[in-house]
Protein backbone atom coordinates (compact mmCIF):
# COMPACT_ATOMS: atom_id res chain seq x y z
CA UNK A 1 0.00 0.00 0.00
CA UNK A 2 0.95 3.65 -0.24
CA UNK A 3 2.41 4.08 3.24
CA UNK A 4 4.81 1.15 2.68
CA UNK A 5 5.94 2.68 -0.64
CA UNK A 6 6.28 6.08 1.04
CA UNK A 7 8.56 4.64 3.74
CA UNK A 8 10.79 3.16 1.05
CA UNK A 9 11.04 6.56 -0.61
CA UNK A 10 11.78 8.26 2.72
CA UNK A 11 14.75 5.93 3.26
CA UNK A 12 16.63 7.67 0.45
CA UNK A 13 16.72 10.96 2.35
CA UNK A 14 15.92 10.22 6.00
CA UNK A 15 17.70 6.96 6.77
CA UNK A 16 18.82 7.00 10.44
CA UNK A 17 17.61 10.60 10.85
CA UNK A 18 14.22 10.18 12.57
CA UNK A 19 14.24 10.71 16.34
CA UNK A 20 10.71 9.66 17.32
CA UNK A 21 8.19 7.47 15.52
CA UNK A 22 4.61 7.15 16.74
CA UNK A 23 2.08 4.95 14.96
CA UNK A 24 -1.48 4.00 15.71
CA UNK A 25 -2.06 1.36 12.99
CA UNK A 26 -5.52 -0.01 12.14
CA UNK A 27 -6.39 -2.34 14.99
CA UNK A 28 -6.49 -6.07 14.37
CA UNK A 29 -10.22 -6.78 14.66
CA UNK A 30 -10.87 -9.40 11.94
CA UNK A 31 -14.24 -7.75 11.34
CA UNK A 32 -15.69 -4.63 9.75
CA UNK A 33 -15.90 -1.55 11.93
CA UNK A 34 -17.30 1.96 11.63
CA UNK A 35 -13.93 3.50 10.77
CA UNK A 36 -12.52 5.40 7.81
CA UNK A 37 -10.11 2.58 6.98
CA UNK A 38 -10.00 -1.18 6.75
CA UNK A 39 -9.65 -3.19 9.98
CA UNK A 40 -10.85 -6.50 8.62
CA UNK A 41 -7.53 -8.35 8.59
CA UNK A 42 -6.66 -11.93 9.29
CA UNK A 43 -4.05 -12.24 12.06
CA UNK A 44 -1.33 -13.34 9.65
CA UNK A 45 -2.09 -10.57 7.17
CA UNK A 46 -2.09 -7.92 9.90
CA UNK A 47 1.18 -9.24 11.32
CA UNK A 48 2.85 -9.19 7.88
CA UNK A 49 1.58 -5.69 7.15
CA UNK A 50 3.00 -4.41 10.42
CA UNK A 51 6.29 -6.35 10.23
CA UNK A 52 7.20 -4.88 6.83
CA UNK A 53 6.66 -1.36 8.08
CA UNK A 54 8.46 -1.86 11.40
CA UNK A 55 11.58 -3.05 9.57
CA UNK A 56 11.58 0.10 7.45
CA UNK A 57 10.90 2.18 10.57
CA UNK A 58 14.00 0.74 12.23
CA UNK A 59 16.14 1.83 9.28
CA UNK A 60 14.71 5.34 9.52
CA UNK A 61 15.37 5.73 13.25
CA UNK A 62 18.53 7.45 14.47
CA UNK A 63 20.77 5.57 16.88
CA UNK A 64 19.19 7.51 19.77
CA UNK A 65 15.65 7.21 18.40
CA UNK A 66 12.55 5.51 19.77
CA UNK A 67 9.27 4.15 18.43
CA UNK A 68 5.81 3.91 20.02
CA UNK A 69 3.19 1.50 18.64
CA UNK A 70 -0.37 1.77 19.87
CA UNK A 71 -2.62 -1.28 20.02
CA UNK A 72 -5.43 -2.89 21.98
CA UNK A 73 -6.05 -6.40 23.31
CA UNK A 74 -6.73 -7.68 19.77
CA UNK A 75 -3.18 -6.94 18.66
CA UNK A 76 -0.86 -6.62 21.65
CA UNK A 77 -0.02 -10.34 21.57
CA UNK A 78 1.23 -9.84 17.99
CA UNK A 79 2.90 -6.43 18.38
CA UNK A 80 5.22 -7.31 21.27
CA UNK A 81 6.81 -10.41 19.63
CA UNK A 82 7.14 -8.54 16.32
CA UNK A 83 8.92 -5.64 17.96
CA UNK A 84 11.11 -8.00 19.95
CA UNK A 85 12.20 -9.56 16.67
CA UNK A 86 12.70 -6.34 14.70
CA UNK A 87 14.24 -4.11 17.39
CA UNK A 88 15.63 -6.74 19.76
CA UNK A 89 14.34 -7.72 23.19
CA UNK A 90 17.15 -5.74 24.78
CA UNK A 91 15.69 -2.55 23.31
CA UNK A 92 12.26 -2.98 24.86
CA UNK A 93 11.80 0.06 27.09
CA UNK A 94 8.26 -0.23 28.44
CA UNK A 95 4.61 -1.03 27.89
CA UNK A 96 2.68 2.17 28.59
CA UNK A 97 -0.94 1.85 29.65
CA UNK A 98 -3.20 4.50 28.15
CA UNK A 99 -6.80 5.41 28.74
CA UNK A 100 -9.75 4.90 26.43
CA UNK A 101 -13.23 6.24 27.05
CA UNK A 102 -15.72 3.41 27.29
CA UNK A 103 -19.47 3.08 27.44
CA UNK A 104 -21.15 1.01 30.16
CA UNK A 105 -21.16 -2.66 29.23
CA UNK A 106 -22.83 -5.78 30.58
CA UNK A 107 -19.46 -7.50 30.20
CA UNK A 108 -16.15 -6.33 31.71
CA UNK A 109 -15.48 -2.98 30.06
CA UNK A 110 -12.18 -2.39 28.26
CA UNK A 111 -10.79 0.86 29.64
CA UNK A 112 -7.15 0.72 28.56
CA UNK A 113 -4.91 0.23 25.54
CA UNK A 114 -1.17 -0.17 25.20
CA UNK A 115 1.78 1.75 23.83
CA UNK A 116 4.81 -0.44 23.22
CA UNK A 117 7.99 1.63 23.47
CA UNK A 118 11.20 0.36 21.87
CA UNK A 119 14.46 2.18 21.20
CA UNK A 120 16.87 1.75 18.30
CA UNK A 121 19.74 1.09 20.72
CA UNK A 122 20.60 1.35 24.38
CA UNK A 123 22.02 4.80 23.68
CA UNK A 124 18.53 6.24 23.36
CA UNK A 125 17.30 9.72 24.24
CA UNK A 126 14.78 9.94 27.07
CA UNK A 127 13.63 13.13 28.76
CA UNK A 128 12.10 12.38 32.13
CA UNK A 129 8.56 13.71 32.21
CA UNK A 130 7.33 15.46 35.32
CA UNK A 131 3.72 16.09 36.28
CA UNK A 132 2.85 19.14 38.35
CA UNK A 133 0.11 18.54 40.88
CA UNK A 134 -2.62 21.15 40.63
CA UNK A 135 -3.01 21.56 44.38
CA UNK A 136 -0.32 23.94 45.53
CA UNK A 137 0.38 25.15 49.04
CA UNK A 138 2.35 28.05 50.45
CA UNK A 139 5.02 27.33 53.03
CA UNK A 140 7.39 29.56 54.96
CA UNK A 141 10.97 29.20 53.76
CA UNK A 142 13.02 29.93 56.85
CA UNK A 143 14.73 27.50 59.23
CA UNK A 144 15.76 27.54 62.91
CA UNK A 145 19.06 29.30 63.74
CA UNK A 146 20.32 32.87 63.60
CA UNK A 147 22.09 33.87 60.36
CA UNK A 148 25.89 34.14 60.58
CA UNK A 149 25.93 37.46 58.75
CA UNK A 150 22.89 39.50 59.73
CA UNK A 151 23.55 42.40 57.35
CA UNK A 152 23.58 40.15 54.31
CA UNK A 153 20.78 37.83 55.44
CA UNK A 154 17.92 39.54 53.62
CA UNK A 155 16.09 38.52 50.49
CA UNK A 156 14.62 41.00 48.01
CA UNK A 157 11.12 40.85 46.60
CA UNK A 158 9.78 43.65 44.42
CA UNK A 159 12.68 45.86 45.52
CA UNK A 160 11.96 45.41 49.24
CA UNK A 161 14.33 43.80 51.73
CA UNK A 162 13.04 41.17 54.06
CA UNK A 163 15.06 39.92 57.03
CA UNK A 164 14.21 36.58 58.63
CA UNK A 165 12.26 36.30 61.93
CA UNK A 166 14.12 36.23 65.24
CA UNK A 167 16.03 33.03 65.86
CA UNK A 168 15.70 31.91 62.23
CA UNK A 169 17.46 32.29 58.87
CA UNK A 170 16.29 32.15 55.28
CA UNK A 171 16.68 28.63 53.92
CA UNK A 172 16.71 29.80 50.31
CA UNK A 173 19.24 31.80 48.32
CA UNK A 174 18.66 35.17 46.69
CA UNK A 175 19.20 33.63 43.25
CA UNK A 176 16.57 30.99 43.99
CA UNK A 177 14.13 33.71 45.07
CA UNK A 178 14.65 35.50 41.75
CA UNK A 179 14.01 32.25 39.90
CA UNK A 180 10.80 31.58 41.87
CA UNK A 181 9.60 35.13 41.17
CA UNK A 182 10.04 34.56 37.43
CA UNK A 183 8.04 31.33 37.67
CA UNK A 184 5.27 33.01 39.64
CA UNK A 185 5.93 30.81 42.65
CA UNK A 186 6.39 33.58 45.23
CA UNK A 187 3.58 35.25 47.11
CA UNK A 188 3.70 38.05 49.69
CA UNK A 189 1.12 37.51 52.39
CA UNK A 190 0.08 40.21 54.85
CA UNK A 191 1.26 39.02 58.21
CA UNK A 192 3.05 40.59 61.17
CA UNK A 193 6.32 39.16 62.44
CA UNK A 194 9.40 40.45 64.27
CA UNK A 195 12.65 40.22 62.30
CA UNK A 196 16.18 39.59 63.58
CA UNK A 197 16.67 43.29 64.29
CA UNK A 198 13.51 43.51 66.36
CA UNK A 199 11.63 45.40 63.68
CA UNK A 200 7.99 44.70 62.97
CA UNK A 201 7.43 43.40 59.44
CA UNK A 202 4.05 43.42 57.75
CA UNK A 203 4.80 41.22 54.77
CA UNK A 204 5.93 37.66 55.18
CA UNK A 205 7.47 36.13 52.05
CA UNK A 206 6.05 32.70 51.39
CA UNK A 207 7.14 30.15 48.80
CA UNK A 208 4.65 28.49 46.53
CA UNK A 209 5.56 24.85 46.84
CA UNK A 210 4.72 22.81 43.75
CA UNK A 211 4.56 19.08 44.21
CA UNK A 212 6.00 17.07 41.34
CA UNK A 213 5.41 13.50 40.33
CA UNK A 214 7.52 11.54 37.87
CA UNK A 215 5.64 9.96 34.99
CA UNK A 216 5.42 6.17 35.16
CA UNK A 217 4.09 3.74 32.55
CA UNK A 218 0.57 4.48 33.77
CA UNK A 219 -0.69 7.28 31.51
CA UNK A 220 -4.35 6.97 32.40
CA UNK A 221 -4.20 10.45 33.94
CA UNK A 222 -4.66 11.88 30.42
CA UNK A 223 -7.16 11.09 27.68
CA UNK A 224 -6.08 8.62 25.02
CA UNK A 225 -8.52 9.98 22.44
CA UNK A 226 -9.49 13.51 21.44
CA UNK A 227 -12.09 15.44 19.47
CA UNK A 228 -10.17 18.49 18.26
CA UNK A 229 -10.93 17.88 14.58
CA UNK A 230 -14.63 18.12 15.35
CA UNK A 231 -14.13 21.46 17.12
CA UNK A 232 -11.77 22.80 14.44
CA UNK A 233 -13.30 21.43 11.28
CA UNK A 234 -16.75 20.22 12.28
CA UNK A 235 -15.49 16.83 11.11
CA UNK A 236 -15.62 14.05 13.71
CA UNK A 237 -12.77 11.52 13.48
CA UNK A 238 -13.64 8.47 15.62
CA UNK A 239 -10.11 7.33 16.44
CA UNK A 240 -8.40 10.72 16.84
CA UNK A 241 -5.44 10.51 19.22
CA UNK A 242 -5.32 12.95 22.12
CA UNK A 243 -2.89 15.89 21.78
CA UNK A 244 -2.00 15.48 25.47
CA UNK A 245 -0.98 11.87 24.83
CA UNK A 246 1.22 12.87 21.87
CA UNK A 247 2.73 15.73 23.85
CA UNK A 248 4.04 13.25 26.40
CA UNK A 249 5.28 10.95 23.64
CA UNK A 250 7.12 13.69 21.75
CA UNK A 251 8.58 15.48 24.76
CA UNK A 252 9.85 12.29 26.39
CA UNK A 253 11.85 11.05 23.38
CA UNK A 254 12.87 14.10 21.35
CA UNK A 255 14.16 17.67 21.59
CA UNK A 256 13.27 20.82 19.67
CA UNK A 257 14.32 20.58 16.03
CA UNK A 258 14.26 16.76 15.99
CA UNK A 259 12.31 14.81 13.36
CA UNK A 260 9.05 13.08 14.34
CA UNK A 261 7.37 10.56 12.00
CA UNK A 262 3.91 9.02 11.89
CA UNK A 263 3.17 6.77 8.91
CA UNK A 264 -0.39 5.97 10.03
CA UNK A 265 -1.21 9.64 10.47
CA UNK A 266 -4.99 9.35 10.84
CA UNK A 267 -6.37 12.74 11.90
CA UNK A 268 -2.96 14.43 12.02
CA UNK A 269 -2.52 14.66 15.80
CA UNK A 270 1.15 13.64 15.73
CA UNK A 271 2.17 16.28 13.21
CA UNK A 272 0.02 18.95 14.87
CA UNK A 273 1.62 18.35 18.27
CA UNK A 274 5.13 18.08 16.81
CA UNK A 275 4.69 21.46 15.11
CA UNK A 276 3.41 23.10 18.30
CA UNK A 277 6.40 21.71 20.21
CA UNK A 278 8.89 23.05 17.63
CA UNK A 279 9.82 19.67 16.16
CA UNK A 280 10.21 18.88 12.48
CA UNK A 281 7.73 16.30 11.28
CA UNK A 282 6.74 13.86 8.54
CA UNK A 283 3.31 12.27 8.18
CA UNK A 284 2.03 9.60 5.80
CA UNK A 285 -1.67 8.91 5.23
CA UNK A 286 -3.46 6.96 2.49
CA UNK A 287 -7.09 7.68 3.39
CA UNK A 288 -9.34 10.20 1.69
CA UNK A 289 -9.59 12.00 5.02
CA UNK A 290 -6.15 13.45 4.28
CA UNK A 291 -7.99 16.08 2.22
CA UNK A 292 -10.89 16.69 4.59
CA UNK A 293 -9.13 16.35 7.96
CA UNK A 294 -5.31 16.30 7.95
CA UNK A 295 -4.62 19.05 5.43
CA UNK A 296 -7.16 21.58 6.83
CA UNK A 297 -6.01 20.82 10.38
CA UNK A 298 -2.34 21.43 9.65
CA UNK A 299 -3.16 24.69 7.86
CA UNK A 300 -4.98 25.83 10.99
CA UNK A 301 -1.98 24.81 13.13
CA UNK A 302 0.24 27.07 11.03
CA UNK A 303 -2.17 29.98 11.56
CA UNK A 304 -2.37 29.23 15.33
CA UNK A 305 -4.75 26.61 16.63
CA UNK A 306 -6.00 27.53 20.12
CA UNK A 307 -7.26 24.06 20.96
CA UNK A 308 -5.61 21.07 22.63
CA UNK A 309 -2.16 21.54 24.14
CA UNK A 310 -2.10 25.15 22.90
CA UNK A 311 -3.75 26.01 26.23
CA UNK A 312 -0.86 24.56 28.24
CA UNK A 313 1.38 27.16 29.89
CA UNK A 314 4.66 25.58 28.75
CA UNK A 315 3.39 25.30 25.17
CA UNK A 316 2.15 28.90 25.02
CA UNK A 317 5.70 30.14 25.53
CA UNK A 318 6.77 28.49 22.28
CA UNK A 319 3.54 28.35 20.27
CA UNK A 320 1.23 31.36 20.29
CA UNK A 321 -0.26 33.90 17.89
CA UNK A 322 3.10 35.59 17.44
CA UNK A 323 5.35 32.52 17.19
CA UNK A 324 3.11 30.23 15.12
CA UNK A 325 3.64 29.94 11.40
CA UNK A 326 6.03 28.05 9.16
CA UNK A 327 5.27 25.94 6.13
CA UNK A 328 4.93 22.36 5.01
CA UNK A 329 4.73 20.61 1.67
CA UNK A 330 2.93 17.45 0.72
CA UNK A 331 3.51 14.91 -2.02
CA UNK A 332 0.96 12.64 -3.66
CA UNK A 333 2.16 9.10 -4.24
CA UNK A 334 0.36 7.62 -7.24
CA UNK A 335 -1.03 4.11 -6.91
CA UNK A 336 0.23 1.40 -9.24
CA UNK A 337 -3.22 1.06 -10.83
CA UNK A 338 -3.37 4.82 -11.43
CA UNK A 339 0.01 4.72 -13.13
CA UNK A 340 -1.20 2.02 -15.54
CA UNK A 341 -4.37 3.99 -16.27
CA UNK A 342 -2.34 7.11 -17.08
CA UNK A 343 0.06 5.42 -19.49
CA UNK A 344 -0.43 6.62 -23.06
CA UNK A 345 0.51 4.00 -25.70
CA UNK A 346 1.33 5.11 -29.22
CA UNK A 347 0.33 2.98 -32.16
CA UNK A 348 3.16 0.75 -33.35
CA UNK A 349 2.48 -0.14 -36.98
CA UNK A 350 5.58 -2.34 -37.33
CA UNK A 351 4.47 -4.50 -34.41
CA UNK A 352 0.96 -4.74 -35.79
CA UNK A 353 2.31 -5.86 -39.18
CA UNK A 354 4.61 -8.38 -37.53
CA UNK A 355 2.11 -9.97 -35.12
CA UNK A 356 -1.07 -9.29 -37.13
CA UNK A 357 -2.80 -8.38 -33.88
Amino acid sequence: SENWQALNLLLEKYKEKIQTIYIDPPFNKEQDADYLYNVKYKDSTWASMLENRLKLAKDLLSDRGSIFVRCDYNGNWIVRPLMDEVFGKENFRNEVIIRRDTKPSEDISVETESLFLFSKSRNYLFNKNIIKKEKRKFVEFHSPGEPKNKENSYISIDGKRFFPPRGRHWSISKDKVDDLIKKGEIKLEKRIYIDIYGNEQYLMPLRLEVEYKAVTNNWTDIHGYGKITNDLLNNYFPTENSEYLLKRVVESTSNEGDLVLDFFLGSGTTTAVAHKLKRKWIGVEMGEHFWSVVLPRMKKVLFYDKSGISKEKDVKEKYNEKTSGGFFKYHILEQYEDTLDNIELKENKEAEELFKD
